[in-house]
């Protein structure tokens, strides 16, 4: 009999089922499945029901639930770009404030008639189901090519709805009363975990550019540090650790960090292995023996939650905003629920709350169901609405490393499809003083450019300047890539 403690059998078992896990991506593509829901049924061929692993400590499958949202979150922050979601920052914040309290509302009303449960319950399944997914949106969205403003409100609220719907579902878990003074102690927590994501990221941004660390790698490990420290920070705080967690990534992503791309491709590195490893334990701790118990009330909810109570969240909260039909139809049917709803369906479990064993497994049903159903027609329904926009340019790619003992930086900038910057020369760039193009890399080849050489889509350049022209040599790469060789003419600063 094999012990569960021998840590050759762990890390050996451990690395298969990673392994396993990233070709289930290749294979999730070509079947045009979320790689997500592959997980989930690894986690389960593992559990006691086929392979015989017994797990079933809900406590310890929500602390290390929470830690991989952290994580999760981290990515996700750290990946978006704030010129991408700028423009719908408030439709993004209306859809994880204003959507939660209208969907939480509708759900939890309807469950309440249809399936019998009482009023605190029916509405603690409402806020539960009321979380959208970051990892499946962003695992599904960025590569859908919508336009910006979608993409940019779906992520913001994926990334921002955990606070406030977490918040809600440990007031509805409590056997507490539910005072007058609960709403505001909601604006509290969100407001203070917001301030405090703001100032660990302006603080964790200001100290990595002045640290000269000995080694490359040592960035992005101190930039994840900082996040996780922001969620640590806020729940100490009495404050939302999740929002604090992803402001304050959102603030570094959108900083100047030395070896900003190491820095992105680790945390890419780290979010996904916090998915696999979240989804493939969830997977593992259900029990397939229960899921047919709850298959009617689980998809009743699923009826609800789609059909009714998303849509009409979108409306409310997409009305100050003019949003059109198509696009109010894209955000209700890009819902995507994963691991999150999971995750906060074990603190009632945890806490003792009737009938919560339940809920849990009916959320996992619905899980599955939601990212089969919706996971897979998005990408048609996208098309059919006239929202996919073919060549979406991208906003070019700016990495520096910083050559202490030089006094000086290097810029690597990559040219992205759409990018203003094809077609302009050299002597249109108009670096500022103390800062030079000193390579191109081009289809493979490197080269040192003359002023006559015209760039192209799929440059790459390296970029040699002193630290005190380096903010603005980026600012001007920045505003040529938007506006094209006429950009100080037409009023782009580049900020």
């Amino acid at each position: 009999m094999v012990r569960v403690g021998d840590v050759t059998v762990v890390l050996g078992v451990g690395a298969a089922v990673l392994l396993i896990s990233v070709i289930a991506v290749r294979v999730s593509t070509r079947l045009g499945l979320p790689s997500l829901l592959l997980y989930l049924g690894i986690g389960v061929l593992l559990g006691e029901s086929v392979a015989g692993i017994k797990f079933d400590d809900a406590g310890l499958t929500q602390s290390l639930g929470i830690a991989a949202l952290v994580l999760i979150l981290s990515e996700g922050g750290l990946t978006t770009r704030w010129q991408a979601v700028k423009s719908s920052l408030w439709l993004g914040v209306a859809l994880s404030t204003v959507a939660v309290a209208v969907s939480v509302a509708v759900t939890g009303t309807a469950l309440h008639f249809l399936l019998g449960l009482d009023w605190r319950m029916a509405l603690l399944w409402g806020a539960v189901l009321s979380s959208t997914d970051a990892a499946a949106v962003f695992s599904v969205l960025r590569s859908l090519g919508v336009g910006a403003r979608l993409t940019g409100a779906l992520e913001l609220e994926s990334g921002l709805n955990d606070a406030p719907v977490y918040l809600a579902v440990v007031l509805l878990a409590s056997s507490d009363r539910i005072s007058w003074t609960a709403p505001l102690l909601v604006v509290y927590e969100l407001a203070a975990g917001a301030l405090i994501g703001v100032a660990l990221g302006y603080l964790g941004g200001a100290g990595l550019r002045r640290a000269a660390l000995p080694a490359t790698g040592l960035y992005p490990l101190a930039t994840v540090a900082v996040c996780v420290i922001a969620y640590t920070a806020g729940d100490l705080a009495h404050a939302s650790g999740f929002l604090a967690t992803y402001v304050a990534a959102l603030v570094l992503g959108n900083a100047r960090l030395p070896h900003r791309a190491d820095t992105l491709s680790f945390a890419e590195g780290l979010g996904w292995l916090a998915q696999i490893g979240l989804f493939v334990l969830l997977g593992l701790y259900a029990s397939p023996s229960r899921l047919l118990d709850v298959l009617v009330p689980a998809l009743i909810a699923g009826v609800v939650l789609t059909f009714v109570a998303r849509p009409l969240s979108v409306v409310v909260a997409s009305l100050p905003f003019k949003v059109p039909w198509r696009e109010q139809a894209f955000l209700s049917w890009s819902g995507l629920r994963g691991a999150v709803p999971i995750v906060f369906a074990l603190i009632p479990l945890i806490q003792g709350v009737q009938g919560a064993r339940e809920l849990v497994d009916a959320v996992f049903v619905l899980v599955v169901v939601l990212t089969v159903v919706q996971g897979t027609t998005l990408p048609f329904l996208a098309r059919r609405l006239g929202l996919v926009r073919a060549g979406e340019p991208q906003e070019v790619q700016v990495d520096s490393s910083p050559l202490d003992e030089l006094g000086a930086e290097l810029l690597q900038v990559h040219i992205q499809r759409g990018s203003k910057l094809h077609g302009v020369y050299m002597s249109e760039l108009r670096l500022p003083t103390g800062a030079t193009v000193s390579l191109v890399v081009r289809g493979g080849k490197s080269f040192t450019p003359q002023p006559t050489t015209r760039l192209q889509t799929e440059d790459q350049l390296l970029i040699v300047t002193t630290e005190e022209a380096r903010e603005a040599a980026e600012r001007r790469v920045r505003a040529v890539d938007r506006a094209g060789r006429y950009a100080r003419w037409k009023g782009e600063t580049g900020e």
